[in-house]
């Protein structure tokens, strides 16, 4: 057996509808766990680390935001080699490394090794999660790829949901090490072969680029379309991460009891679900520059709405509104090159594009709580995010794909 597949000579896109349906369902699976498991874990360990070891909080979680950065410089050459072969090696080999990672993790001895497994697993997470699995739909799917996006991101989004409760059981029954040598041992059985197995499939030959101009994906990146995406992104990724991670000190500060302020955010969370749903009739009515800048605006009122409300019901309803539009911002951000400039080099401008939204996101949260104590409060803090967002929505025309570059 070869490690591709044979392609029917009824495949669209390079791969049958039967096999399209399979990457799709074997990504869902493996980012459900890579997410609940190298992500998502962490936060519900961390105080079982910093009781056992005796290490700080922000000790242990500057650890965590290395590992971001790990996964940001990551993303650039592992964009690149899908573009050349496809995803099957690098993810299969992110996944071994993230299984191995834990493992260093879990039996770290002292602080060095602890930091060198979290740089382990942030090298992992740039091979497994989202940009790798973006780039694969993108060319398996072809003219297809917005609805296997959304699907595979409500898939994404249930990481936390299933994850979450589970490890925190195995923190209730075990201590946090033995936690992730079991949580490795899921990691290993639901990722690895399921990459090497499920990904086994035909790899397209790239679409032919939109315009001549298009052609070269050097020209592109260096381009001030780009550039301006870039900014775009980024402002738009801090204000909204920012807003989440810091949502549930505001509440309290407002006067929300922990419980119910915690509740706001999960339904927040259901909102993004939502909001993943609704954008495919949004890009079927829409051009790329309107919704784009409709989904920033919408982004930069509901965060400032959260900073100007304080009746509870109000409140939890713009934190499940504000929650609607991250989720649309999810694939704003998915498509963005896609609805530029074609999927031609999606891989390797998409590695671009989301390395610094990576490291943007990973400060966001404590950039959050900074700009809190500078502003006097979170809710003013909220106001100054939303102005942020609305700055990323006032830049978003300046990304727009003219028709005469399109010549």
């Amino acid at each position: 057996m070869t490690d591709v597949e044979t392609a029917p000579a009824a495949a669209v896109d390079g791969l049958s509808r039967a096999g399209r349906r399979r990457v799709l369902a074997v990504l869902c699976l493996t980012q459900i766990s890579s997410w609940g498991i190298l992500y998502y874990a962490f936060p519900v360990l961390s105080a079982s680390i910093t009781a056992d070891t005796g290490w700080s909080t922000p000790t242990i979680t500057a650890a965590f935001s290395l590992g971001q950065f790990a996964t940001a410089l990551t993303g650039i050459p592992v964009g690149a080699f899908i573009d050349r072969a496809g995803p099957r090696r690098v993810m299969t080999a992110g996944s071994v490394l993230g299984v191995s990672a834990l493992i260093a993790i879990a039996t770290a001895p002292n602080l060095i090794v602890f930091y060198l497994g979290w740089l382990a697993a942030g090298v992992a997470m740039g091979a497994v999660l989202y940009p790798p699995a973006f780039a694969a739909l993108t060319r398996w799917w072809g003219t297809q790829s917005v609805t296997a996006l959304m699907i595979l991101t409500l898939a994404g989004g249930l990481a936390s949901t299933v994850f979450a409760p589970v490890t925190a059981a195995l923190d209730a029954h075990t201590e946090w090490r033995a936690a992730y040598l079991v949580l490795a041992v899921v990691l290993a059985v639901l990722t690895v072969p399921v990459h090497w197995f499920g990904l086994r499939a035909v790899w397209p030959d790239p679409p032919a680029p939109v315009s001549a101009a298009h052609d070269d994906h050097s020209g592109i990146a260096r381009s001030p379309r780009f550039a301006a995406l870039v900014v775009v992104m980024c402002l738009a990724a801090f204000a909204s991460f920012a807003g989440i991670f810091n949502l549930v000190a505001l509440l309290r500060e407002q006067g929300f009891s922990p419980g119910l302020a915690a509740t706001a955010l999960g339904l927040g969370g259901a909102g993004q679900v939502l909001g993943r749903v609704g954008y495919l009739p949004l890009s079927l009515y829409t051009g790329v520059t309107t919704r784009t800048v409709l989904v920033l605006f919408a982004l930069a009122a509901s965060t400032a709405l959260l900073g100007l409300v304080s009746a509870v019901v109000v409140s939890i309803g713009v934190a499940i509104g504000a929650g609607l539009v991250r989720g649309i911002f999810t694939l704003i951000q998915a498509t963005a090159i896609t609805d530029r400039w074609g999927a031609t080099h999606y891989g390797r401008l998409n590695g671009l594009l989301s390395a610094p939204v990576v490291i943007v996101s990973a400060l966001a949260p404590w950039a959050g709580t900074v700009l809190s104590a500078w502003t006097g409060s979170y809710a003013n803090a909220y106001l100054v995010l939303g102005v942020i967002a609305a700055l990323a929505a006032a830049i978003a025309p300046l990304t727009a794909i003219t028709e005469k570059e399109l010549l």
